[in-house]
């Protein structure tokens, strides 16, 4: 599962479907509307459909009422056995987002006294689930085995870092007793990645310093930020790499096109399990704000079918299949281990190996950017000037 590709998509946005101020004639079968998207992911070049929030809730899908029901804006139960069956028939491996360090206010489990005493982050609408009460650890086991049964590949765990990591051995080791080869991606701000996946038996965690590095050392210009990162990585796991996902300011807005091009063709070269998120392949924009809708910029709808998208993009999509096709074809990349071979703050060379098997990489910003990638004397990948 480790060498999966996931096209990560934020369904509620992706759908279309109201996710501010829920509404009683707001239901529909929009599952059913990522199904023009499904062949575009293979064409994409990934094999993984990373969804989040699926579940009944209160409006953005993190404020969950009932983790055994399929929100009713996207559809129910045959919908989504239709998207399992549809996803499986392409061989595409599907992840849901599990939300169990916290609920709705309104749900069951604040009744009942084991969430609810602590606001989660200053959300007075979310409480905090109880995880030292032995009825939340039956109650996510249960949950996890019933949409594991269903079909789905694995769990994105939502905060894992706040949640107690005995509790995460606990439930993963009674899931594993049923399903040993699920897979669990831990949701992890900073900290030492490979300790907590280690002590909460974790798969993998979200690399949020790469993506930092990535990202802050293009905008910047100043590539010593990402020696700096790669030096931290750890092979101890395989982390989920990512330039973008729906919690943060969309790639192509914050350091532009180009550098979405050159951040891509790092990520590519690396270590770990890469994640596409959704519209970053067309060089969608959007910017996170404050208050009430601060993620909707971030989250948009899809058209209805990826011929109606605009042409402007293409060239962005045609670069990230050369790109995802490189990486499909040197799956030992996984498991790499990379070094910096020279840098400065304009340019950085890279060379990322295995046991027999090794790429180099060579980008650079300015005068113009361009990035180079070579498999000993012949060239994988190559992008704009390549003559600075």
């Amino acid at each position: 599962m480790s060498d999966t590709i996931w096209w990560h998509v934020y369904p509620l946005g992706a759908t279309g479907a109201p996710v501010r101020d829920r509404r009683s004639d707001d239901a529909g079968h929009r599952l059913r509307n990522l199904g023009p998207w499904l062949d575009y992911l293979i064409e994409l070049g990934c094999n993984g459909l990373l969804l989040g929030p699926i579940f009944e809730s209160i409006g953005h899908g993190y404020d969950t009422l009932d983790h055994y029901t399929v929100d009713s804006r996207l559809g129910d139960d045959s919908d989504f056995d239709w998207l399992i069956s549809e996803c499986s028939a392409r061989g595409i491996n599907v992840m849901l987002d599990g939300v169990f360090n916290h609920v709705s206010r309104t749900h069951p489990a604040v009744a009942a006294g084991f969430a609810g005493n602590t606001d989660w982050e200053g959300h007075g609408e979310l409480a905090t689930l109880h995880h030292d009460d032995p009825r939340v650890a039956d109650m996510v086991t249960d949950i996890m085995l019933h949409w594991l049964r269903r079909g789905i590949a694995g769990w994105r765990l939502d905060v894992a870092y706040a949640v107690p990591l005995a509790f995460w051995r606990e439930v993963l080791s009674r899931v594993r007793a049923e399903f040993p080869e699920a897979f669990f991606l831990g949701e992890v701000i900073h900290g030492d990645y490979a300790g907590i996946a280690e002590a909460g038996t974790l798969d993998s965690v979200t690399q949020y310093e790469l993506w930092k590095a990535l990202w802050s050392s293009i905008k910047d210009v100043n590539f010593w930020e990402l020696d700096h990162a790669l030096g931290r990585l750890s092979n101890a796991i395989v982390p989920n790499t990512f330039i973008g996902n729906h919690d943060v300011d969309r790639i192509a807005s914050t350091i532009g096109q180009d550098g979405e091009i050159i951040a891509l063709a790092i990520l590519m070269t690396l270590p770990g399990m890469p994640s596409i998120y959704y519209g970053d392949e067309q060089g969608f924009e959007g910017l996170r704000a404050e208050g009430f809708a601060a993620d909707d910029a971030v989250r948009p709808a899809l058209p209805a079918t990826p011929a109606d998208l605009s042409p402007r993009g293409g060239w962005i999509f045609r670069e990230h299949q050369a790109l995802i096709g490189l990486r499909r074809r040197n799956s030992w990349l996984t498991h790499a281990r990379v070094e910096v071979l020279k840098k400065t703050n304009e340019s950085i060379s890279l060379r990322t190996f295995g046991a027999s098997n090794e790429l180099l990489l060579d980008a650079h910003l300015a005068p113009l950017p361009g990035v180079r990638i070579s498999a000993g004397d012949e060239t994988a990948y190559e992008w704009g000037d390549l003559d600075a």
